[in-house]
Parts: C-alpha cells; structure tokens; sequence
C-alpha cells in the first residue's frame, strides 16, 4: 500500500542521548532470553493523519482549543529546555500546528478559524480528544511522536507507540553505510540482512528500499509491541515479501543462519543504566527502557552483537552498529581487535550529522 507523506516535514527535536561516559574495562555476561510467538491480537495505533474524519466540530469549538493550547505551550517558555534540554514555547507552538494539521481532514479550513461561524470542520479525533492530548504533551512531557502516533524518517513516516522507540535522525546514517556497500558488492546486495532490535522496523524498511527485491532483511525484536508496530510499517510500505518481521531476544531468532548473513545492523540500547534517569523527560519517562539501556558502561548490547557478528555474518559480511559515541566507538573496535582477531577487518569510526563519532562499521574476515 502506497503511502501518502504529504507537504509537511516534522525535523525531529531529540537530543543526542549522549556524548561521552567513561567505559570501565569490566566485562560481564550478556544474557539472552526468549519470547514465545508474537499473539496476533496485538494491534499498532493507527496514527492520527490515517484515521477517518468520522467526528466533526464547529470552527469556533476548534479555535477555542487552539487558543487554549498555544497559551498552554507558551506558558512554558524556556522551562523545559533550561531542565533538562526539553522543547521551549516556539517548538510547542509549532508541534501544535503539526497537530491542528494531522487532525483536520481540510486544512484550507484552518486559516478561516479566525472568523467566528458555526460551519462544522470534519476531524480525525474528537476535540475533547485533542484537548486531552495536548495536555498529556504539556503536563506529562508525552513525546509529540506518541501523540500523533509517527515520525518522519528519511522519506518514511512510520507509526509508533508507546513501548517502540522513536527512530532518530542520527541512525539515517547506517542506511547511507548500507547503500554504499551494495553499490559496490551485488553479491552483498543479493544476500540476507540483519537488522536487530528494530523497534518500529526503521532500519529494516529503509535497507531493504536500497536491496530492492534482490535481498531480503529479517529484522528482530524481543518487544511484543515493537514486534505489531514493525510488522505495520513493513506492510504499509508493501514490503512484506522482501522483511521478515521475528520475534525473540537479539540473534535467537537468526538460528540456522550462521554464517550466511551479508550484512547486520543495529541501533542496540546503549545508555549507562545510571545515565537514564537524566535524559530529556520525553526521553527517560517515557520511552522504553529496554530500548535504552545499555547496562552498567552502556556497552553490554554492543559486546553482545560483536560476538554474535563473528558467528552469524558470512566471510565478506557487512556490519553497522551506532553507539553512544568516540569511546564507546573506541571501545568496540578494541574489542574486536583484541577478542576477536582475525574475524573482522577494515573498520571504521563513523561520525553523526553533529560530528561526534557514533558509528562503527566493518567486515567479517575471511576464516582462518
């Protein structure tokens, strides 16, 4: 199914969730635990801009929320952001925008919300549901991408939820790293993908667009939600003959593969378990945990994923993971280095859109 995207571009406002930790030398084990086949009865919320305007109100009824909730968002000021780098007053009023947008089925009707009438305006949420909403945004520093249910990623806007984390601008990257291997391997091209953790399937979808119906990407998360939300992106977008959506923790799901991959990528939780807790609100309270936390130097899903690389990938097999910057970076190319010689080659250290070094790439050595 073709999906519309619209005029309208809604650049992400998260902060990079980090810069740089101290990455003690301790080491222990990762532990892997599975899950049982997803129930089919879990269903994804339908994002806002894809419901049906079955309710209606009155011009009038809609600019008195409006007004409401621009002098909700303007009282914030730069609080939020002095706090904890959350977004201020200009940002809020044009979230709101975005979502009198998402909401009205005409928006050429928006502009007329000046004139007081009575002409009844079709919407996708009732008004008393907008009213709550905004609330939640303001008072519960609900991330705005829950509130309307997507993110725009690349040239994808894809559905998520409560309990998915919101792709970031940042992980754009390892799709580029991706595309430029293809371009250069069609054997790489023609192979199968990785993609761990996939949470609202970004990355799976957006590599799977590069390999076309040459490949084939199994993307895997142990997160029943993810799992409903993943599923729903990948069929929106007609990509259900090309990615395999599995459930279970990390590389569970890939048994029987070993060795056969071309390539593997992952955006893994990698936050220091006692760095949560300072994260932006909309950050820390709200999304899901597991999808941040990388345990005690924030290194465990990483250390994870490079073992499972030196099994999993074949000999000239891709691999892309973001981390949480240069000694994180640092960190995992010494690892490999060092625990697992002679199994990967020509790494690199990759910087983000802000210049700090997040991503480590490289390729399964030949068997010695």
């Amino acid at each position: 199914m073709k999906l519309s995207l619209g005029s309208l571009y809604r650049p992400s406002r998260f902060p990079l969730l980090l810069k740089s930790y101290p990455i003690s030398r301790s080491r222990r084990s990762f532990c892997v635990s599975s899950l049982s086949s997803p129930e089919t009865s879990l269903k994804p919320q339908i994002p806002l801009f894809l419901r049906p305007p079955i309710y209606s109100t009155t011009l009038s009824d809609l600019r008195k929320w409006h007004d409401w909730a621009e002098s909700l968002a303007s009282s914030v000021g730069s609080t939020f952001e002095k706090s904890d780098n959350g977004p201020d007053s200009s940002l809020l009023c044009r979230e709101l925008k975005w979502l009198l947008e998402d909401a009205v089925e005409d928006h050429t009707l928006v502009s007329q919300m000046g004139v007081e009438n009575d002409r009844r305006v079709r919407m996708r949420a009732h008004v008393d549901e907008l009213y709550n909403l905004w609330k939640q945004r303001i008072q519960e520093r609900r991330p705005f991408q829950y509130v309307v249910g997507c993110e725009h990623w690349r040239d994808l806007v894809l559905s998520v939820q409560e309990g998915v984390l919101i792709p970031r601008p940042e992980t754009e990257r390892i799709v580029d790293f991706v595309s430029d291997v293809v371009s250069k391997d069609q054997e790489l091209k023609r192979g199968v993908w990785a993609d761990l953790g996939t949470g609202s399937g970004a990355l799976g979808i957006g590599i799977s667009r590069i390999l076309g119906s040459e490949g084939r990407v199994i993307a895997t998360d142990l997160s029943r939600v993810a799992i409903a939300v993943a599923s729903y992106n990948v069929h929106r977008y007609g990509l259900k003959d090309i990615i395999e959506i599995r459930e279970g923790s990390w590389f569970e799901p890939l048994k029987g593969l070993e060795g056969k991959l071309a390539g593997l990528v992952s955006n893994p939780p990698y936050i220091p378990s006692k760095d949560i807790s300072g994260l932006q609100a909309e950050v820390g309270r709200h999304e899901p945990r597991v999808a941040l936390d990388g345990g005690v130097d924030g290194m465990d899903a990483l250390l994870h994923l490079c073992d499972g690389a030196a099994l999993m990938l074949k000999p000239g097999g891709f691999f892309a993971f973001e981390t949480n910057g240069e000694q994180h970076c640092r960190a995992l190319v010494d690892y490999m280095e060092n625990n697992k010689s002679g199994s990967f080659c020509n790494f690199e250290i990759i910087p983000d859109f802000a210049g700090i070094e997040r991503f480590v790439t490289g390729f399964h050595g030949k068997a010695i």
